[in-house]
């Protein structure tokens, strides 16, 4: 069916277009009120398109539609199909997967507190997303030292069975659920505490601490009473630093904003209770004839359908493109009134345009970054070409590193870099084949080499489909010294290669080179040196997390893989009751018997086979 007659078929519903190129690629994500109105505009007159819309008609081989029942549950969709495509057409929050969040497990018996990268419907409380991760970490270390909160990884459940309690209890640091030295009500309480501290609602939380500190002081407890003060203490210097920006002590987020040709910068300060209590920005790739209210209405889209807490009131220094639909979709996530306002005078139009302000400044210390490190990676390139004396400059570099523990699961990882800068989507993993038992490393960097690049030329030559090799590279980095670099260097002459080989000695940090005895020695403030450091230590570290993904996989297998009647799917149901191999070992016939789907029968196979 051609796209005329595709057209011709839309029906005049809301719902959500997908724009694709000729190689089946979504290259824009749109919402549309009327289906068959708003796509077919993109095929009439193109007078009165800007340069976007131009480029995007040109590239449209296909489109797809999905039709729903509102423009609030399009609006929904479009977000979320945004998110999982990252469409090249569409305003993106750069990084967005890797965005942090702090999660409180409460839909844990005894919660916990920690930083993950994704935000499940799972029950449990998510604080962000944040920008900083140093930022965050410092977050959870201080929590923890105001509050003992457990940090092991046990499913801790009530009533069990008690265990002997970890030196993080004798310390101060946890109360001891897993032993019973603590109820879930009092737990509980704490944890209500940490998310208010974690919603910077401190005014509410000191007030319930002093109360607690002086009844602790009443019963002759001062040991507690003095752990609480030092809470209050900690907490009152905190609230010190925190501006007050309303005397209603209401919730606000206040966005500003700033761009610079592709790149824009939204700044957002969080308001609490009338103070405020932080702020993050966030950068976006956007087109350089975006607006900025199309700019601002993407970042709100996207920004909101993850995000832990939406206030009563969000203020911003542009209206936005639909904005009676967006305050509608976010009054339902809120499950009450949100306002979404651009304030015309007064304090409030002060506050805005502060926070555009900060979002100027951040986005010039970003471009001013970015300069500087493209300016360092230029440099290194070139120093690395004039230090081993290539006639061209260098645009690929891959670098290999084998991986090894007592001569079990020798590994192999190549990572790459494209003018600089880590390819993230061409790092290789390899399980080593010809090695086993005692460790050889000259051995396995000969396989690694001879499997990555005959498949590179197989690929080149045509006899493969699939082509994650074909693309050869301009230098190869090997971890290690002459014997690394000899075993390297036999495989590519085999091959026939004309690629530089060259090793990197991690003790001296000394770059030897074929045919030479002696190794180059680069200056240590060498941007060249620097670079190969970076990607020698890439590949190790992508070697190493592969290593241990392998032995973690492995041990697991030693003990529930082999039981007779214990498939994937209930060696996962033990390990999400119990929490750990060490605690399914130590349970009776009748606690395996609690576990979804195990009989007596295969309950007692698990009991005599744990116990061999």
């Amino acid at each position: 069916m051609d796209l005329q007659e595709k057209l011709s078929l839309l029906p005049m519903s809301p719902g959500v277009y997908l724009m694709k190129d000729k190689d089946d690629q979504i290259i824009y994500v749109g919402k549309a009120i009327n289906l068959r109105s708003r796509v077919r505009s993109y095929f009439q007159s193109s007078k009165h398109h800007g340069a976007k819309v131009k480029a995007l008609v040109e590239r449209i081989a296909d489109f797809e539609y999905i039709v729903t029942d509102s423009e609030v549950e399009a609006l929904i969709l479009e977000s979320n199909l945004i998110k999982k495509h990252s469409p090249w057409f569409n305003i993106r929050l750069k990084d967005d997967k890797s965005y942090p969040y702090i999660k409180v497990t409460t839909n844990e018996d005894f919660p916990r507190v920690m930083m993950v990268r994704n935000r499940l419907d799972d029950g449990a409380k998510y604080y962000g997303p944040y920008t900083n991760v140093t930022a965050v970490k410092s977050t959870l270390n201080f929590l923890r030292k105001l509050f003992p909160i457990r940090t092991c990884r046990k499913n801790i459940k009530v009533g069990q069975k008690p265990e002997r309690p970890c030196l993080n209890y004798h310390i101060g640091r946890c109360l001891a659920p897993c032993a019973g030295l603590v109820d879930q009500g009092t737990y509980q309480e704490m944890i209500d505490e940490v998310c208010l501290f974690l919603e910077g609602r401190h005014h509410r939380l000191i007030p319930d601490l002093t109360k607690k500190m002086e009844k602790a002081s009443a019963h002759l407890e001062f040991e507690r009473a003095a752990k609480i003060r030092d809470q209050i203490r900690a907490l009152e210097q905190m609230v010190e630093k925190q501006k007050i920006i309303s005397q209603h002590k209401e919730d606000q987020d206040i966005l500003g904003y700033a761009r610079v040709g592709n790149l824009a910068c939204v700044q957002v300060f969080f308001v609490r209770d009338g103070k405020l209590i932080g702020r993050e920005h966030f950068m976006l790739d956007c087109n350089a004839d975006e607006e900025a209210v199309e700019i601002l209405t993407a970042f709100v889209k996207q920004y909101y359908s993850d995000a832990s807490f939406i206030p009563k009131e969000i203020l911003l220094p542009t209206a936005l493109e639909d904005q009676e639909l967006i305050e509608q979709w976010l009054s339902e996530l809120k499950q009450a009134r949100v306002y979404i306002r651009r304030p015309q005078r007064g304090t409030k139009k002060e506050l805005v345009e502060m926070v555009n302000h900060n979002a100027e400044v951040v986005l010039e210390e970003t471009q001013a970054r970015e300069e500087q490190k493209s300016k360092e990676i230029e440099r290194g390139l070139f120093e690395l070409q004039q230090a081993l004396n290539l006639s061209s400059p260098i645009q690929r570099i891959e670098a290999f590193d084998i991986s090894t523990i007592q001569g079990s699961h020798t590994v192999a990882s190549m990572v790459v870099m494209i003018d600089g800068v880590p390819a993230n989507d061409q790092y290789r993993r390899f399980k080593i084949q010809s090695v086993s038992g005692e460790p050889n490393d000259y051995l396995a960097m000969e396989e690694v080499i001879r499997r990555r690049f005959t498949r590179g030329l197989r690929e080149q030559a045509g006899e493969l489909e699939v082509t994650r090799f074909s693309e050869f590279p301009d230098l190869v980095v090997i971890d290690g010294g002459k014997g690394q670099l000899s075993s390297a260097i036999k495989i590519r002459d085999e091959l026939g290669l004309g690629i530089t080989f060259i090793g990197l000695a991690e003790q001296f940090e000394e770059v030897y080179l074929e045919n030479q005895s002696e190794p180059l020695i680069l200056p240590r403030e060498s941007h060249g040196l620097h670079m190969l450091q970076r990607i020698r230590d890439e590949a190790h570290r992508f070697a190493l997390a592969y290593h241990r993904h392998l032995r973690s996989k492995n041990s697991h297998r030693s003990l529930l893989d082999e039981i007779p009647g214990v498939g994937p799917k209930r060696k996962k149901a033990l390990l999400r009751h119990f929490g750990t191999v060490k605690r399914i070992r130590e349970a009776s016939v009748e606690e395996l018997q609690e576990v979804e789907g195990i009989n007596e029968k295969v309950a007692t196979e698990i009991w005599q086979y744990v116990r061999k």
